[in-house]
């Protein structure tokens, strides 16, 4: 680049904002990091972290310190709900030449992350307004204090306050499902990423060593509908008459966190030297576990092409036309991939004992190429 960005903001300390920082870092920029959240807020549940998720933390010189963390996952199985096989996906030759899936707790990723960015992340500060300019951005944060940028990255995520203060779209939209995360100590033993599919419900154990397993679970969510009051109670209705490991899995299960599932979809990712990535941009349904993958991508690419561009806003233009297809990939396939939850058991179960490995290692075609 012939002028670089001297002055970067990256709002958002989860997956997104920390993967970005890092990338900007290698790239030679000093980015800020702010953060509205306290830390101790920021982590949740687990993660499932599939092959082109692991080969962009490798870009980012991140997966030495990421292997002593969680649990390989090298086959994933689909059950029906009383627990019979209907099909399974064989991971290490899915992947092979990408790189290995992991499962591990969300926090361990995140401390990963936290360090890897370096310098200081300030927490408890929140972005309360923009002024976007020809060339720069001037920055409102909540305590009263004022900065101007070259370059801003907005990472904050599905609900991003710089979305929508840069003018690039408002809230996220329902997607009608809600979903259930938790970590399980003390369940059955289970060694395979393991989904029971049920009438438009569905269960998945992934099981992250040292006997603990992520479990994240989802069911409809009709519009204008609350979340559950006790989402543990309802887990236990709601799945209480699957079989194969979901009866000990409940009885192991103590707290359980519930949110509405939404995606974004937007015309435009940058405005003047304001942008976004990860789920700020593009978020869709946990469905594919693409997301801290999308958003690994994501700086891996803003960070190259910042590089490789004579200015900041031709550089967010190459970002984003390099990016849209693949992300573009990812809803379109968890789209696809969710509409199945309407086919009836009777029908959805023999077709995917036929031909259900195939289909679903075809939702990851592209994704198997280098970004």
């Amino acid at each position: 680049m012939a002028q670089a960005p001297v002055r970067v903001l990256v709002v958002g300390a989860s997956v997104a904002g920390l993967a970005t920082a890092r990338a900007l870092r290698l790239a030679g920029l000093r980015p800020e990091v702010v953060e509205k959240l306290a830390p101790s807020v920021v982590a949740g549940a687990g993660i499932f972290l599939p092959g082109n998720a692991i080969r962009s933390l490798r870009d980012l010189g991140l997966d030495n310190p990421l292997r002593p963390l969680g649990a390989v996952i090298r086959r994933q199985r689909f059950l029906d709900s009383t627990g019979d096989e209907l099909c399974a996906v064989d991971l290490e030759r899915l992947w092979q030449g990408v790189g290995e899936s992991r499962a591990l707790p969300r926090a361990d990723l995140h401390q990963v992350l936290l360090t890897g960015a370096g310098g200081e992340v300030r927490f408890n500060t929140e972005v309360r307004d923009l002024e976007v300019g020809d060339e720069t951005t001037k920055v409102a944060f909540g305590d009263g204090s004022y900065a101007e940028y070259d370059l801003v990255v907005g990472a904050d995520g599905r609900r991003s306050a710089i979305r929508r203060l840069a003018d690039l779209g408002g809230a996220p939209h329902p997607v009608g499902q809600i979903a259930y995360r938790s970590v399980v100590t003390g369940g059955p033993k289970v060694t395979d990423w393991t989904a029971l599919l049920g009438q438009r419900s569905g269960i998945v154990l992934s099981p992250m060593g040292y006997g603990r397993i992520y479990l994240y679970a989802d069911e409809p969510l009709p519009a204008g509908a609350a979340p559950p009051a006790d989402p543990l109670v309802r887990l236990r209705e709601l799945f209480g008459g699957y079989g194969g490991p979901v009866p000990a899995l409940l009885d192991a299960v103590e707290k359980v966190q519930v949110a509405v599932t939404d995606e974004v979809e937007l015309s435009n990712w940058s405005r003047g030297n304001v942008v976004l990535v990860g789920d700020a941009a593009h978020a869709t349904a946990p469905t594919l576990s693409q997301g801290a993958a999308m958003a690994f991508e994501d700086a891996l690419v803003l960070a190259e092409a910042l590089r490789t561009h004579a200015t900041v806003t031709e550089g967010l233009a190459g970002y984003e036309s390099r990016r849209r297809p693949r992300t573009q990939w990812v809803l379109d396939r968890t789209r696809d991939r969710d509409r199945t939850r309407n086919v009836a058991p009777g029908l959805r179960d023999p077709l995917l004992r036929a031909k259900g490995g195939r289909i679903f290692q075809e939702h990851y075609r592209l994704l198997v190429d280098p970004v």
